[in-house]
């Protein structure tokens, strides 16, 4: 991931020591001396995170956030001071610091802490998008028979207060009908939370749904609110509701059948009016048959179902959803003009996508990286062109692979970390091809 950092120091062997540091890191950055240097480069680019010094000639750096955030609240910044001193720290945060660091202890958490930072500022900018972008029902999109279905359903069901599942192959979309459901309902003021059951180990999971007061387990330094309290009055969406340990699928069962739950490590019940959406792409009643779901809780769960189609069994709505990704991607990553051959989409019909809406999405996003003077082509999607691949040297599938690899590691600037997650590889592997190709 590149970011755009500006550091504010008047310490000018530490500014340029930090500025060669980062810029090691394929970063674009940008330094200034002084508040009021800053404040001009703030104006003139656009920065992801700064960091700055607290002792500046014309300014102190604790108040310089408060001014910084109050005219660009998306930025995120990392206050350095020579002196360790705790009340500073307190009111940096409170003026809205990312955190604060001392010099010369802290040096080895520098880059960390950047890279922490600027997945904050990515992780609001998305939110950002998906607000500006779409919102309720207008998120689901294609006029194929077999989702048209599903919309209407959930539209019905959206007026009720009634538990719904949703069911249906990884990728289909399920979370942006939960979304949907909850914004077509009278709860739509209220919060929506999510949780995905199969990301988390049993005492994690339970300590994000039920929430833990302090000293509870060790690591519990602070009372922590679960999500069941946090969705009073909105919606809970537990996604993959069947990977769910069976120990906590008893303590669900009760929250739905009382609304009421207790904190881990305290006594005293607690209450919460939420409305309920799980979902699965698994077979519950094959799951209760072998042991692994409780069928009482599939009854509490199963009020209204609803089924979302693969993508191979409505693709005449490819076309609109890949236009859909076209605009997204395009409008995140600065593109414009782009134009689109007719064989791209001629491309696209031709896999079957196993990860359906998902897997789209993802290969959209590669192809606009991948493309040839704006124009995206079938050659833009290798993976899923219909052309034959001769078996010469220079295009061979290893060949093909090398050059894919180049393409998104100059897209991302030397980042591995962000080329790995858009070739879709863990990092180890894109090591070890990148010192397979001689590319390190």
């Amino acid at each position: 991931m590149s970011g755009n950092i500006l550091i504010i120091d008047d310490e000018i062997k530490l500014l340029k020591l930090l500025g060669m540091i980062l810029s090691q890191e394929n970063f674009n950055v940008k330094e200034a001396s002084t508040a009021r240097s800053a404040m001009t480069m703030l104006e003139q680019y656009d920065f992801d995170v700064v960091l700055s010094d607290v002792r500046l000639p014309d300014a102190f750096g604790v108040e310089l956030i408060k001014s910084i955030k109050t005219k660009y609240p998306q930025l995120e910044i990392i206050l350095m001071t020579a002196f360790g001193n705790i009340t500073d720290a307190v009111q940096a945060m409170k003026n809205g610091a990312y955190d604060y660091l001392v010099k010369g202890d802290d040096n080895e958490k520098i880059i960390p802490l950047v890279y922490k930072a600027l997945d904050k500022v990515k992780d609001n900018k998305s939110r950002i998008v998906q607000q500006v972008v779409t919102k309720g029902f207008d998120q689901i999109i294609g006029k194929s028979p077999l989702i048209l279905q599903a919309k209407k359903l959930a539209e019905k069901v959206a007026l009720t207060d009634a538990a719904v599942l949703l069911t249906g192959e990884t990728g289909t979309g399920k979370e942006v009908f939960a979304s949907a459901i909850h914004e077509g309902s009278d709860r739509k003021k209220n919060s929506f939370v999510a949780i995905n059951c199969s990301a988390f180990s049993k005492e994690i999971l339970e300590s994000e749904l039920f929430g833990h007061k302090q000293g509870a387990f060790t690591g519990a330094v602070k009372d922590k609110k679960g999500l069941i309290e946090e969705a009073n009055g909105g919606t809970l969406f537990l996604d993959e509701i069947g990977e769910m340990p069976i120990e906590l699928q008893a303590k669900l069962l009760r929250v739905l059948e009382t609304r009421e739950f207790i904190k881990m490590g305290e006594t005293k019940v607690s209450k919460s009016d939420f409305r309920l959406i799980a979902a699965t792409n698994r077979d519950l009643e094959g799951e209760i048959k072998q042991g692994n779901f409780r069928e009482d809780l599939y009854f509490r769960l199963n009020v209204f179902e609803i089924s979302l189609p693969p993508l191979r069994n409505r693709k005449e709505d490819l076309k609109v959803l890949a236009k859909n990704f076209i605009d997204l991607f395009s409008h995140k990553l600065h593109l414009s003009s782009v134009q689109v051959s007719p064989d791209y989409y001629k491309a696209l019909e031709v896999n079957e996508w196993k990860g359906n809406i998902r897997e789209l999405r993802n290969a959209v996003e590669r192809s606009l990286i991948l493309m040839d003077n704006n124009i995206l082509d079938a050659e833009s999607l290798p993976h899923y062109s219909e052309k034959e691949v001769p078996e010469s040297d220079s295009l061979s599938i290893r060949s093909l692979e090398k050059v894919h690899i180049q393409k998104v590691l100059q897209y991302t600037k030397g980042n591995k970390a962000e080329a790995a997650r858009l070739l879709e590889i863990g990092i180890a592997t894109l090591y070890r091809k990148l010192e397979e190709y001689g590319l390190k």
